[in-house]
């Protein structure tokens, strides 16, 4: 094992002790000796030699010895951290223990049996280099957290730059809409976006399993994915979100992770909106403050989980009055804590917006967004938070025909009933193609893959 080098600088003023002490070390290739005789250049000659142990006699004509240890040790010296081992010659606790106080290493008395003499310099000069190294190590892990606190920031930035600006929302004359997002760290793992092509509006709302770069990079990549798939008119809710979970799900591979995400897609047109995903309840909210809650276990599947999802994927129609709204969120809101470990509650979050539902959208999520951060108060906040308030208009449209609706009505009532039909059904076709009962059972398993346990 390789030794680090040592550099020993001795300062007294008798040139006998000095060639003393270079006969003793002469013999150890690894330690290199320099003599100063003159205290009072002292500091010139550290700076250049630059030790990693210094012996200095405590009785010197030029400079009293307990005031050259102070110097050695001042706030602004090179020496401050060098190992200084003090001689005397004699044992004087007084002396001694002032030595200590003003920040001496160890104590000798002159001259020191060869071995001792050596073992000393050599256990004082390795923890001296140790410290060297470790404040090295710091400083690059400085250095690194720094540029890698530059880089979340700009992914920050960029979260925040292509969330939906308020000229955008405004734009849609249907509908009242406000949103509000806030990472609990740098960089946040939720996800919304409000787009509208072809006066058909489209609201997402996710939460990426955790936080942080890795989960803000995969925000970024849902918003790009969902923005691409509106662009080519993809309305099919099972395409759409097949197509994105296929796209997440690879890029989730490559990047070696497992991070996942829950996610709800709503297409609104005309007062009617089609519901797909899974997320958390989708609060609908109707004139007058009456909240009815959605859940949409069953209208998804986590993207990014599995590459296969269409087996899970499903859509619901809602028809929206003027007055009516729906309320989407992610889980940093009912499962904040206060002070008092008590969780904020879907309860609480229903009854904020029902109270204050006479308000515009922008009202709604101010109030709400008040409620939560007075609830936490000097809590920390453990998860993003994000909201999104939307209130349809008094606009009245005509009656639109079976044949002309954008949405198909689909009604979800007993879901064991439907999955064990789909079940029977490929039984049979797979009996036709003489297909194998692994291949069955596979299938059997995978629709009664409902639940999952998402690593946070």
């Amino acid at each position: 094992m390789t030794q680090d080098p040592i550099t020993v600088l001795l300062i007294d003023d008798q040139p006998m002790i000095g060639e003393a002490v270079r006969r003793m070390l002469s013999a150890e290739k690894d330690i290199t000796f320099h003599y100063c005789s003159d205290p009072t250049q002292a500091f010139q000659v550290a700076r250049t030699c630059q030790p990693t142990v210094i012996l200095q006699d405590l009785v010197m004509p030029e400079m009293d010895g307990l005031v050259l240890v102070r110097f050695l040790r001042a706030d602004n010296a090179p020496t401050k951290y060098v190992p200084l081992i003090v001689l005397s010659s004699k044992e004087e606790p007084i002396i001694k223990a002032k030595a200590f106080e003003l920040g001496a290493n160890d104590y000798i008395v002159k001259l020191p049996d060869k071995a001792e003499l050596i073992a000393r310099i050599r256990y004082h000069s390795k923890a001296y280099v140790n410290l060297l190294k470790r404040q090295e190590a710091e400083a690059i892990l400085q250095a690194e957290n720094l540029r890698m606190a530059k880089e979340l920031d700009m992914l920050r930035q960029m979260q925040q730059m292509i969330l939906p600006n308020y000229d955008e929302l405004e734009a849609i004359e249907d509908l009242d809409i406000a949103g509000y997002m806030e990472p609990a760290d740098e960089v946040g793992g939720d996800y919304y976006d409000v787009l509208y092509t072809d006066d058909i509006v489209t609201i997402g709302i996710g939460d990426v399993t955790g936080h942080g770069l890795e989960s803000g990079i995969l925000m970024v990549m849902t918003q790009t994915a969902v923005r691409t798939l509106k662009e080519i008119r993809e309305l099919d809710p099972i395409k759409f979100l097949d197509a994105l979970n296929r796209t997440i799900y690879k890029n989730v591979l490559r990047m070696n992770s497992e991070k996942n995400l829950t996610l709800v897609i709503l297409t609104y047109s005309q007062g009617r909106v089609s519901i797909s995903g899974q997320h958390e309840e989708t609060i609908l909210v109707r004139d007058g403050g009456y909240v009815e809650r959605i859940d949409t276990m069953n209208l998804g599947f986590p993207i990014g989980l599995d590459e296969t999802i269409t087996d899970f994927i499903n859509h619901t129609t809602i028809k929206l009055n003027p007055g009516d709204g729906i309320v989407l969120y992610t889980d940093g809101i009912p499962e904040a804590f206060n002070m008092e470990k008590e969780q904020y509650g879907l309860e609480r979050l229903c009854d904020v917006v029902s109270k204050n539902w006479d308000g515009s959208a922008a009202e709604i999520k101010q109030a709400l967004i008040t409620d939560v951060k007075e609830f936490i108060g000097e809590q920390k906040v453990f998860d993003d938070i994000t909201l999104v308030v939307i209130k349809q208009r008094d606009i009245e449209y005509p009656e639109i025909s079976e044949s002309e609706e954008v949405f198909e009505e689909e009604e979800i009532n007993d879901e064991e009933e439907i999955f064990e039909k789909q079940e029977i059904t490929e039984l049979e076709e797979m009996n036709e193609s003489e297909e194998t009962v692994e291949e069955v059972n596979i299938i059997a398993t995978k629709r009664r893959k409902l639940r999952f346990f998402r690593r946070k």
